[in-house]
């Protein structure tokens, strides 16, 4: 019997019409099998797992993809989408390493683990996505955005192996990162840093000292400025809607698992916060507050202005949070929405 020819790696905009399987995103009018936990998507029910990447690895357990198509693809680069699609190329690798790669999924889109390699591992590759830090050749960080992404997956589906099975050899990489983690961890052991959760609101605010430095970290391959590590805050609790308060700054977030379709919990729904960045910029004489479209951004956060500190009583706003949250009607409910087909 003929085998079938190698699955390969095709950049979602060249597919065209080409017969594909999509992990980690939505699917192409031209795609057979999609393999994802984003909202509603064709994933078949007996596959579907917490990530894109457990959901693929349910998926290679007892099936050959080769016999389906020949193409895979992806919209985007993120470490859940590269182990997702190193799984379907090298499935026998990837069940070997079963483990790191699910839990090393978990932190790269919720920020919660269970062994530090897995950690170590997201900010390995975080690194390598990184045009300041990452040592791969400067002309995939170059072009457009699709370009990049075709970049990155062509570089580092070959490189994987290695990261997964070298971590301690790449500490460079994931060094920075780690001490951060770690010296947050202890923060939050000692008490400095207070998690107060209120499970009606799916609700979890975090009391920061206001004397605490910020420090770089990498979010979803983005660079941004948190005191306390997002992956040490994550770990420690479940709530969906975050807020960090660190003496007058104050900001919102809601967790990406609102987002998708994950398996082991329903988040609160996403409700729009329009309304209370008005109230508030009616009353701020520090800036203005922007909050972030809850529909389209993975982690739409509510915030003034580049994270300045507020005129306002953090308490008084968290009042009015409180409010909105009770009161206003949900505006994303990742079971109940149509993806665009391209």
């Amino acid at each position: 019997m003929r085998r079938p020819a190698p699955l390969r790696y095709v950049p979602y905009r060249e597919v065209g019409a080409v017969p594909n399987i999509v992990v980690d995103g939505a699917p192409l009018a031209s795609t057979v099998l999609t393999l994802s936990h984003w909202p509603v998507n064709a994933t078949p029910e007996r596959f579907k797992r917490e990530t894109s990447t457990e959901t693929v690895l349910a998926y290679v357990e007892g099936h050959d993809p080769r016999r389906l198509a020949g193409v895979v693809t992806n919209n985007h680069f993120d470490e859940d989408g590269l182990f997702s699609m190193f799984s379907l190329l090298q499935p026998r690798l990837a069940l070997r390493y079963r483990g790191l790669l699910s839990d090393a999924a978990r932190a790269g889109d919720f920020g919660v683990f269970r062994a530090r390699d897995a950690a170590r591992l997201c900010f390995t590759i975080e690194a390598h996505a990184d045009r300041r830090l990452s040592p791969l050749p400067r002309a995939i960080f170059r072009g457009s955005a699709a370009q990049r992404v075709a970049g990155l997956y062509r570089a580092m589906l070959p490189r994987l192996p290695r990261l997964l099975g070298n971590l301690a050899s790449l500490r460079r990489y994931w060094l920075q990162q780690d001490q951060h983690l770690a010296a947050s961890e202890a923060l939050i052991d000692s008490g400095r840093v207070v998690i107060e959760e209120e499970p009606e609101l799916d609700l979890a605010i975090v009391r920061i000292p206001d004397d605490l430095p910020r420090r770089t970290v990498w979010r979803y391959l983005q660079r941004e400025a948190a005191a306390v590590h997002p992956f040490a805050i994550h770990n420690r609790t479940r709530c969906a809607r975050l807020v960090r308060i660190q003496g007058r700054r104050l900001e919102l977030q809601y967790r990406y698992e609102s987002w998708l379709q994950i398996r082991s919990r329903r988040p609160a729904l996403r409700v729009d916060l329009s309304a209370l960045a008005r109230w508030l910029n009616r009353r701020e004489r520090n800036g203005r507050w922007h909050w972030e479209n809850p529909m389209l951004e993975l982690a739409p956060r509510l915030m003034l202005g580049n994270g300045s500190a507020t005129s306002l009583s953090p308490e008084l706003i968290l009042r009015a949070l409180r409010e909105q949250l009770r009161g206003q009607p949900p505006v994303w409910d990742p079971y109940d929405w149509v993806p665009p087909r391209s």
